[in-house]
C-alpha cells in the first residue's frame, strides 16, 4: 500500500502547528481561553522553526520544496487564520458585525498566504535560502498578537476587552493585505549558534 505525500522529519512542526490549532479551537470552543492562546502561540512557536528545520536536509527534491510551501500555508490557514477567528467568535465577537469582520479576517489570511506562495515559488526559481522580507503582515504573527492582547483580558472589563478584540481583529486583517515591507526574523541563528 502506498500513501500519497511526502513523509520526513522536515514536515513534524508544521503537522505540530496544525495540531496545536485544532486543540485550541476545542479550548476555545469550552470556554478555556487561556489554554487556546496557548495553543495558538505554540502554532507559532512551530511555524518559527519549520522553514529552518526543512532546509536541513540538502537533498530535498523539487516537489518535496513545493510541496513544503503548499502544506506550511495550507495548515497557515488553520492555525492563524480559522483559529484565531473562531477563538475570537467564542470570546464575543458573536454579533453580525462580529462575524463579518471574521470572515474578512479570513479572507484576508488566504489573500495573504496565497499572494506569499506565488511570490516564493517565484524567488526560488532564481535564488536559494529563505526569503529576507515579507510583503504584508505574516499571518503567523496571529500567534503572538492575539494571545498579548488576551492577557488583558483580566484588567479590561469584559465589554471593553470584546470591544478591543473588533478592533484588533480588523486591523489585523488589514494589515495581511497591506503592501509594506516586513523584516522577516532569522530564527536559524538560536538553532546554530554556539557557546
Amino acid at each position: 500500500m502506498r500513501l500519497i505525500g511526502f513523509y520526513d522529519y522536515t514536515v513534524i512542526l508544521t503537522y505540530m502547528s496544525l495540531v496545536s490549532a485544532v486543540l485550541g479551537m476545542t479550548f476555545a470552543h469550552k470556554g478555556i481561553f487561556g489554554a487556546a492562546m496557548w495553543c495558538l502561540f505554540f502554532s507559532g512557536f512551530c511555524d518559527a522553526f519549520d522553514g529552518t528545520v526543512a532546509r536541513t536536509k540538502k537533498n530535498r527534491t523539487e516537489d518535496e520544496k513545493a510541496f513544503g510551501i503548499q502544506l506550511d500555508s495550507l495548515c497557515d490557514v488553520v492555525s492563524f487564520g480559522v483559529a484565531p477567528a473562531f477563538a475570537c467568535y467564542c470570546m464575543g465577537m458573536d454579533t453580525v458585525v462580529g462575524v463579518v469582520i471574521l470572515c474578512i479576517y479570513c479572507v484576508c489570511a488566504v489573500i495573504r498566504l496565497a499572494f506569499f506562495n506565488v511570490q516564493e515559488a517565484k524567488r526560488q526559481q532564481v535564488e536559494s535560502g529563505s526569503n529576507k522580507y515579507y510583503r504584508g503582515l505574516p499571518v503567523t504573527n496571529s500567534a503572538a498578537i492575539f494571545p498579548l492582547y488576551y492577557l488583558t483580558h483580566s484588567i479590561l472589563p469584559s465589554d471593553v476587552f470584546v470591544a478591543g478584540l473588533y478592533i484588533l481583529a480588523a486591523v489585523t486583517a488589514f494589515l495581511f493585505i497591506l503592501d509594506f515591507r516586513v523584516k522577516k526574523p532569522d530564527f536559524s541563528k538560536l538553532l546554530t549558534r554556539t557557546r
